[in-house]
């Protein structure tokens, strides 16, 4: 005997495949198309015109989406914001960095920093101290405003180009030789730095260290921080950068999904 679909199971189906629609829908607004017409949605969800209206005009009396009156176009809506706000809230940065920088430590044997940046100067906000009777530590809440530094690179490379040259000019962030050729080869390596992941300083602030820093994103595909390794000069070979700087940007990558980053 075949058992009949009862009203409850039937309508409990319909419930979840409407709510299913409307997470297809918001899923279809993108960094890359953050505004989108009922047409376009359609074809994206694959469901008619007549039915994404009607979720769309649900959502927009929630504010969760809101509609431009010229273009009749869609957008997110703040009233996102407030539904998220609560997750978002205990996205701290710091918190969620702390057992992936043990990781970190344990794994390189030196210790690992989480730096945030603060305008014109990197801050340490975080550290967990090598294993080694000899390791490089700092105090935390130090500052570092010079353009060697390992975690200051990471800051100025997705600063943007005009932001950082004000602060090479100004001398809110200290270049060794702060001459025109020598800020055009500065820009040079921060290219260099988006393109390979990390920034490296090896002694070159001071004799005795090396620094290796790798991007943290956010949510929104910001950096809002980055982690670090920093061990003394005599234990890493230049042949050995290469491969802490691949461990900071896998524990970098593990903090930004969590932080709610798009994987890369």
């Amino acid at each position: 005997m075949v058992a009949q679909p009862t009203e409850t199971n039937a309508t409990e189906s319909r419930g979840a495949s409407v709510i299913v629609n409307v997470i297809d829908v918001l899923r279809c607004f993108t960094v890359e198309h953050p505004v989108l017409g009922v047409t376009e949605i359609a074809a994206k969800v694959g469901l008619h015109k007549s039915s994404i209206s009607r979720i769309l005009a649900t959502l927009e009396q929630e504010r969760i989406v809101a509609r431009d009156e010229n273009t009749r176009k869609y957008s997110l809506g703040l009233g996102l914001i407030a539904v998220a706000g609560p997750l978002l809230a205990n996205l701290d940065v710091r918190r969620i960095s702390f057992p992936i920088l043990e990781e970190l430590a344990q794994a390189t044997g030196e210790t690992a920093v989480l730096n945030i940046w603060d305008g014109a100067e990197s801050v340490s906000v975080e550290q967990i101290p090598s294993v080694h009777q000899v390791k490089h530590t700092s105090v935390m809440g130090s500052r570092y405003n010079t353009a060697l530094s390992a975690s200051v690179q990471v800051f100025l490379a997705h600063e943007g180009a005009q932001a950082t040259l004000d602060l090479l000019e100004s001398g809110g962030v200290v270049l060794p030789e702060n001459s025109s050729d020598a800020r055009a080869s500065y820009m040079q390596r921060l290219a260099g730095v988006r393109a390979q992941g990390y920034a490296a300083n090896h002694g070159e602030t001071s004799s005795d260290e090396v620094g290796v820093a790798a991007p943290i994103y956010d949510h929104r595909g910001r950096v809002v921080a980055c982690a670090m390794i920093a061990a003394p000069f005599y234990r890493v070979s230049k042949e050995q950068l290469h491969d802490l700087g691949m461990a900071c940007i896998r524990a970098a990558q593990q903090i930004s999904l969590r932080m709610g980053a798009q994987p890369a």
